[in-house]
């Protein structure tokens, strides 16, 4: 499993975290860069664990986790809620993001489109049959979250990470990352949007079987589709 490495707290020591802990950051990572929300449900345990392929225990103990440090909302018999990032604070591996804030959407949308090719092309040559795997499982259960934009986008941070990392490259891996977190609280209204879920969880499945063929040419097609469509749904809610 791909643990995602630019989270709150630095990167240099996360090898020697736990995977609790390891989890812990990554959803706080989700938390404070908008991608949950106050207010959010998160995913059953079970849901979760599937999702990011660790055990149960190891997804309440990284809830648990967050509850301790006033991000979570834990109540028995009810879905887990998310409170907010309270003081915590995007690491200064992200410092990106904050730039990319003050740029205009085309302009981000370009940037990621010409980056992403280069990742998915080096991804068509380089994944890994357990990653292609991971990722069709990833797909299937997100065919059951088309009414669910919560569990869709954690899935859906998970689905282009694992293809990030496939790339090979730690730059274009982490590069391509804060791409893919800009706007996001647009991103999620864009995806209540009758259809969306489905059109990206269709654009995936392409995504996939190009990669299954080796071909980088391919493989940059099927991701170019899926980013004009995300892209056009975006700039659609932010001029609401």
């Amino acid at each position: 499993m791909e643990l995602l490495t630019r989270l709150p707290g630095g990167e240099t020591d996360i090898v020697k975290r736990t995977v609790k802990h390891q989890i812990a950051d990554k959803l706080a990572y989700m938390i404070v860069s908008g991608l949950l929300q106050p207010g959010d449900e998160l995913p059953s345990e079970r849901a979760l664990s599937g999702t990011l392929q660790v055990s149960r225990e190891t997804v309440r103990g990284a809830i648990a986790e967050l509850h301790a440090r006033g991000m979570l909302e834990v109540s028995q018999g009810a879905r887990t809620r998310v409170i907010g990032p309270g003081k915590e604070t995007l690491a200064s591996s992200v410092r990106a993001l904050a730039k990319l804030k003050d740029k205009g959407a085309d302009e981000v949308a370009e940037a990621r489109a010409q980056v992403e090719a280069q990742v998915v092309k080096l991804a068509a040559t380089r994944i890994s049959k357990a990653d292609l795997e991971r990722l069709r499982t990833l797909v299937a259960d997100q065919k059951l979250m088309v009414n669910d934009p919560v569990s869709f986008q954690i899935s859906d941070r998970e689905f282009h990470a694992i293809i990030y990392a496939a790339c090979g490259n730690g730059l274009l891996r982490d590069f391509v990352s804060d791409m893919y977190d800009y706007a996001l609280d647009y991103r999620r209204q864009a995806l209540k949007r009758k259809g969306a879920i489905a059109q990206s969880v269709q654009d995936h499945e392409r995504i996939v079987a190009a990669l299954a063929t080796g071909d980088p040419v391919i493989a940059e097609e099927a991701l170019g589709h899926h980013l004009q469509h995300v892209h056009k749904s975006t700039v659609q809610e932010m001029a609401r």
